[in-house]
């Protein structure tokens, strides 16, 4: 912006110098030439009127020749030509003025009463041919047929404007450098609170909320920098205001969950009771006793969310990270809640990771819970190491075949107590009563304080992955083949969507000694298999031997 501005006004000094360099110009040469044929016209007239006082007409050649010469005598010895009809006298024989008078002049000083004049350029120099009628002093002033015609040279005139042109434009140069340095300064002046407007600005959408611009002066500048400071303050006071309100409200969440513990905790302690002997109560207070335990304890993991919830809210979730092996972990996870026969895993052997076992645990468990609840079987869990240009990954697949996901349940899946049941089915809920909704929030929250994330799609087309799965992880016969045909009805070709994936990365963290294990086992192996070979290679010698 500093450059436009200096150009901007540059150019509006050297279009304004030129516009006063010509207007100069010009006045200055029409007002040099006006004088000029003034004096001209002036001297012409009073010479030739006191000679013709004592002039006799007609004239014969020498008196016109004399009357010639006295004229040019009184005007500076100009070349002066005198005509009567057919004679022509000149003042000086070597002058030539026939290349000079022209013969519209001639007829115009023929047909006037007054003096006539005109320039004329005649070999590249400039001239001022002026001519008059010389008329009888009586009354009725006639005509007295003799013409006299006075060339006065034009090339001081014309060096004095040229001169003057050359000084204007010597002067345009400084003009213009000066107009630069002016325009530097103007430009430093409206821009440096301009800058430091845009820093505080920046500063203010990186989220320092204290960023201010000092105000100085009453111009549009300064009413600018005092609205902005004016935003920024109300803004401030905005946010901290929201910020007091979700404290707040966290504080209340964290008070309302641990003060229900203790009641919750009766209310299970009586509820278990109930519902041991609920086979011995008459029916109806039988059903209304296990309604009243598997509400409770629905409460009760309600309330252990929310606190989990506050905790990750108040940056009080830590992890307890140790090295954990994470197949092991997925298959204890879906063995602890009865979930190995109804799920089919494919997890890839050895994958060790620096990790939270318990809070993995949680994550596992909410995804496949989710996709057990509202998907449809086979559900698919797939683990695997994933070499990326940000370093290794771990990724945890969990597929199902249910009706998937659609757009605007995909953006919320993650929201706290957001249910996407008008999408997804609920036939395959289980007896615990979960689905409080913040289940995905927590598997999140988990994922992050890992560094990693989970992303959701639905999947284009799980059949081919499904038979790759089939034979997988003690995945084979009858499992295998009713594993296939299960996606061949939940995804066939042509047929519904093929349900919704949910992806767990997690960054591949070993701690020093397992990677010098790793490296050594690799070693090791190698030279076994090295071994191997040439073992066989020998028994092959014996057995032709024999």
């Amino acid at each position: 912006m500093r450059t436009r501005l200096v150009v901007t006004f540059v150019l509006a000094t050297l279009i304004s110098a030129a516009t006063a360099t010509a207007l100069a110009y010009r006045d200055a040469r029409t007002a040099v030439l006006q004088r000029a044929q003034s004096a001209a016209v002036s001297d012409l007239r009073e010479r030739a009127t006191a000679v013709a006082a004592d002039f006799d007409v007609p004239p014969d050649q020498r008196s016109l020749s004399r009357f010639a010469a006295r004229v040019s005598e009184g005007i500076g010895s100009r070349p002066v030509v005198a005509r009567y009809q057919d004679l022509v006298a000149v003042s000086d024989a070597r002058a030539e003025t026939a290349g000079r008078i022209t013969a519209e002049l001639r007829a115009a000083v023929r047909a006037g009463e007054q003096a006539q004049f005109q320039r004329v350029a005649w070999r590249g120099e400039p001239y001022l041919v002026v001519g008059m009628p010389v008329r009888y002093a009586d009354g009725d002033r006639r005509s007295s047929g003799l013409e006299v015609f006075a060339i006065a040279d034009l090339r001081a005139e014309r060096d004095d404007t040229a001169a003057l042109l050359d000084s204007v434009r010597a002067g345009i140069v400084p003009v213009v450098v000066l107009a630069a340095l002016l325009a530097l300064l103007a430009a430093g002046t409206v821009l440096r609170p301009v800058r430091k407007l845009g820093r505080a600005t920046r500063g203010l959408a990186a989220g320092d909320l204290g960023s201010r611009v000092a105000v100085r002066g009453h111009d549009e500048l300064a009413d600018l920098a005092r609205t902005f400071n004016e935003t920024a303050d109300a803004l401030q006071a905005s946010d901290a205001e929201l910020r007091e309100q979700e404290a707040k409200a966290r504080r209340f969440v964290a008070d309302v969950s641990h003060e229900l513990r203790t009641p919750l905790a009766a209310m299970t302690m009586v509820a278990t009771v109930l519902e041991e002997d609920a086979d011995q109560l008459p029916p109806d207070v039988a059903r209304a006793a296990r309604t009243v335990g598997a509400e409770t304890a629905r409460l009760s993991r309600l309330v252990e969310d929310l606190m989990e919830i506050s905790r990750f809210d108040a940056k009080a979730a830590h992890l307890n990270a140790a090295e954990t092996d994470l197949a092991e972990t997925v298959r204890a996870t879906l063995a602890l809640r009865g979930w190995t026969d109804r799920v089919h895993t494919r997890l890839d052997e050895g994958v060790r990771a620096v990790v939270d076992r318990r809070r993995v645990d949680v994550i596992v468990a909410n995804l496949v819970g989710n996709a057990l609840r509202h998907g449809a079987p086979p559900v698919i869990v797939t683990l695997a190491t994933d070499g990326a240009a940000d370093g290794e990954w771990v990724t945890l697949t969990v597929a199902d075949h249910g009706p998937g996901l659609p757009p605007r349940a995909r953006e919320r899946v993650f929201d706290r107590f957001y249910k996407a049941d008008a999408a997804r089915t609920r036939g395959a809920a289980d007896a615990s009563g979960q689905g409080s909704g913040l289940g995905m929030a927590i598997a999140l929250e988990n994922a992050r304080l890992h560094g990693g994330t989970i992303e959701v799609a639905d999947a284009p087309d799980m059949a081919a992955g499904a038979d790759t799965a089939a034979g997988a992880d003690g995945v084979d016969g009858a499992d295998g083949a009713s594993m296939a045909a299960g996606v061949g009805r939940g995804a066939g070709v042509g047929g519904p969507p093929c349900g919704a994936v949910f992806t767990l990365r997690l960054p591949l963290r070993r701690t020093a000694d397992a990677e010098r294990t790793e490296e050594t086992e690799r070693t090791s192996g190698a030279g076994r298999t090295g071994s191997t070979e040439r073992t066989g290679h020998a028994g092959s010698k014996e057995g032709a031997a024999e």
